[in-house]
């Protein structure tokens, strides 16, 4: 296949071409569902679809390079290009996308001089070192290698968060330099200034946004004439964040009508097709005035539901594209099959405190430090420290939480703090020889904005009774990725517990997990971790695919942070409740 820009137009094999993408994100949907994805792309009347690459997931730890299961993203290209369709692909470094740090690795927040999203030789070198690993899985695929793959972004949305020039040209080489020999191109927000600052020279420049075509091209007419008009993401919906008062949700003939109105004027990508999942820790945040960790859900109210599913939506886009392009349309796959498999008991209890010591090596230290400072990237973090003397309603206090913070004196839960309170400290009453310890958890880094950097754990001073620093702590990492190691069976007198039930089934389907009588925490199945419940909402249950079940016997275990408020038992349901 061959794909060039000319002028204004897009052409492939000699022909122009409108481009009719949809945003697919690989690493937050099962392998086994990326054909069915693809086959109900294509039903749509879209010719390609669209990804980014998560960093993070790929190069969790420096050097160490993850290309496996929904992270083998050359699978994902070669599946897509099997069923017919072109193949966009956003490398980053840094992704956005509602992400945790918006793709970017925790890892380089502890580097010296570090400072991302710039021309500083610290980021450069390690992503220079990413890029080679992540074009090495691409290079192969592009179309001028006989691949699907027929552009490439530069950085994403820069124009949003600064203004370093040298940065985006050097990335722009960086790119030539590695064997990158299709367009590039780049993605911004639709106001003159974000167009300055975010767009490279010679390098297609595109747009995001929602709704009023001709009112957000008024801008990019003016600067690039003469490149063809394209929205990169045309956002279909909106992410939760925990609180939202409801789940985001869009009419969908209204966004029928600006696809048409984009199509109109040229070529677009729907973000998102389908939102997928925000599994294990991987959720983002955004952090303003306020701090706004998202759900584990990213259904996005997406032209798939995050299981899949044909939605209203995707019917009246269907009838809306079906005018743009030539020939009849596809068949509509399907819809994957449900399940609701009903209660499951957890009949198997173990008390936090009781298993510390199994599940993380404390670690000395003369004032805590955060989370990164211990080499930890995700998860939750204690810090113990035994009193020295007795304290009567005297002030814990603390500079800086990264999140949420409860407070135990021995095992009892004296308080919970969280980064959104107007204050960060709480009273202590206690005895000299009495066991203070802080649970944190990390909610996800933010993945848009200035505070993109803030540290997580205790990320500042932590001061007790008359401002005083107090001295001498063990702290425990908890990524919690190692569940197998809690012993069960004694019981706990304590909020903080983990849950374990089994049971069994005859056949795999995708399911949805209602936690029901639970108040916080997260959920493995069978090992992998399916993300984080919270009472607060709106995210109710949390999607079970079926390649994550197996025929026969299943283990869930919950750790639940702040107390359960029924009885030990979730429930297995064939409907989501976001």
């Amino acid at each position: 296949m061959e794909f060039k820009i000319e002028k204004n137009k897009f052409i492939k094999d000699g022909k122009e071409i409108k481009i009719i993408s949809g945003a697919v994100h690989y690493f937050r949907n099962m392998p086994d569902t990326w054909r069915d994805i693809f086959k109900k792309l294509k039903a749509l009347g879209c010719n390609c679809v669209e990804t980014y690459c998560a960093w993070n997931m790929h190069e969790k730890q420096p050097d160490v390079f993850d290309f496996s299961r929904n992270l083998d993203i050359a699978s994902f290209i070669k599946t897509a290009g099997d069923e017919g369709l072109m193949v966009i692909v956003r490398p980053g470094p840094y992704i956005c996308a509602e992400w945790e740090f918006g793709g970017l690795p925790w890892w380089l927040q502890v580097i010296d001089g570090m400072e991302i999203r710039c021309n500083n030789p610290a980021y450069m070198e390690r992503f220079t070192n990413y890029l080679v690993h992540i074009f090495d899985e691409i290079r192969p695929l592009l179309c001028t290698n006989g691949g699907p793959v027929i552009m490439l972004q530069l950085e994403n949305e820069y124009g949003y968060y600064g203004d370093d020039k040298d940065y985006l040209n050097a990335l722009y080489k960086k790119y030539i330099e590695l064997g990158i020999d299709v367009p590039l191109f780049t993605s911004d927000g639709t106001a003159e200034h974000n167009l300055l600052d975010g767009t490279v020279d010679g390098v297609l420049s595109t747009l995001n946004f929602g709704s009023r075509v001709e009112e957000n091209f008024v801008e990019h007419d003016k600067l690039f004439p003469d490149m063809p008009k394209m929205c990169m993401e045309m956002w279909c919906g909106w992410f939760d964040a925990w609180g939202d008062e409801k789940h985001h949700t869009t009419s969908a003939e209204d966004y029928a009508k600006v696809v048409d109105d984009m199509l109109k004027r040229g070529s677009l990508n729907m973000y998102m097709f389908i939102g997928g999942t925000n599994f294990g820790f991987t959720s983002g945040a955004n952090h303003y005035e306020k701090f706004a960790p998202d759900v584990t859900s990213y259904d996005y109210d997406a032209v798939l539901s995050e299981c899949g599913d044909i939605t209203p939506k995707y019917m009246a886009l269907r009838e809306v594209i079906s005018k743009h392009v030539d020939g009849e349309l596809p068949p509509i796959p399907e819809n994957r099959k449900k399940k609701a498999f009903g209660k499951v008991a957890l009949t198997q209890s173990a008390g936090f405190f009781d298993n510390l010591n199994n599940l993380s090596t404390p670690v000395f230290s003369n004032v805590p430090k955060c989370m990164e400072e211990y080499g930890q990237g995700y998860g939750y973090i204690a810090y113990t420290t035994t009193l020295t003397r007795k304290y009567n309603g005297d002030i814990l206090f603390f500079e800086s939480l990264g999140d949420r913070a409860q407070i135990y004196v021995n095992k009892n839960l004296v308080g919970i703090l969280y980064v959104n309170d107007d204050k960060l400290e709480l009273p202590i009453t206690a005895n000299k020889g009495d066991t203070l310890t802080i649970l944190v958890e990390n909610m996800g880094r933010a993945n848009f904005g200035p505070k993109m950097m803030r540290k997580k754990g205790i990320a500042g001073r932590c001061l007790l009774g008359e401002n005083k620093i107090h001295f001498n702590w063990n702290v425990y990492t908890l990524p919690m990725d190692n569940l197998d190691k809690v012993v069960y069976g004694k019981d706990a007198n304590e909020p903080s517990k983990f849950y374990k039930g089994k049971f069994v089934i005859d056949e795999p389907c995708d399911t949805f997990l209602s936690t029901d009588n639970f108040k916080k925490g997260f959920v493995t199945l069978n090992g992998f971790n399916l993300g984080r419940y919270w009472e607060v909402g709106p995210q109710k249950t949390l999607y079970v695919p079926a390649s994550l079940l197996k025929k026969g016997e299943n283990e869930l275990v919950i750790f639940e942070s702040d107390g359960i408020k029924g009885k030990a038992e979730v429930e297995f349901v064939d409907t989501p409740v976001l």
